[in-house]
């Protein structure tokens, strides 16, 4: 166990995932200042009117996209590993926790329901014009690199990062995604019939 910076937010960062963050407060100035002084990693952990989540994510920083003269930044950070967050800790202007990672079980995915995932992935992708690379096909925990570059619902991320089981979230992703394709094929039929004749047929 070891004791770790954190940055509630309303967001859940996948391992792996990047994202972009826009540091105001200035006690994650603080926090990010220090992080990238000592080469650290953050906890970024989500929070919403229910509170602080248990499980959170380690957070690198990889750039720094701009410093403004009253301190605040814009930065890109990436998910690391997971972590358990133990219990609250004290004394410092952000807050703290002790820790403790949380490891995946020995559970490696299906081959088949891999490129099941990436063939759903390269479909939505298609239907939707997207400009996003597919991860390679050898990806430690290719659940979590194909999620990373949707934009899901925070809860369904959490529950995402929750499983310890590949197996179980890359079949949980095949679920989602399918029924993500499905939902836009259907809007863009909807779509092309009210743009043929100004209005749509609930008969089909």
């Amino acid at each position: 166990m070891s004791e770790l910076g954190l940055f509630p937010l309303g967001l859940v960062l996948l391992p792996t995932e990047r994202v972009p963050l826009h540091i105001f407060e200035d006690r994650y100035q603080e926090l990010i200042a220090e992080c990238l002084a000592e080469e650290r990693e953050f906890g970024l952990i989500y929070a919403d009117e229910d509170g602080l989540r248990k499980l959170g994510t380690r957070a690198a920083v990889t750039e720094v996209l701009e410093r403004f003269d009253d301190g605040r930044l814009n930065i890109v950070v990436e998910g690391r590993e997971r972590f358990l967050l133990v219990e609250l800790t004290e004394g410092r202007s952000f807050q703290t926790g002790v820790v403790e990672p949380v490891d995946d079980e020995p559970d490696p995915a299906d081959p088949g329901d891999e490129e099941r995932a990436l063939e759903l992935f390269a479909a939505l992708v298609e239907l939707t014009g997207a400009e996003v690379d597919p991860p390679a096909r050898d990806t430690p925990q290719l659940s979590f690199a194909l999620a990373g570059r949707f934009e899901f619902a925070a809860e369904l991320k959490q529950r995402l990062l929750g499983l310890r089981s590949e197996r179980e979230r890359v079949r949980m992703l095949i679920e989602v995604l399918e029924g993500a394709a499905q939902a836009v094929e259907r809007e863009q039929e909807i779509g092309k019939r009210a743009a043929s004749n100004g209005k749509v047929d609930p008969r089909g």
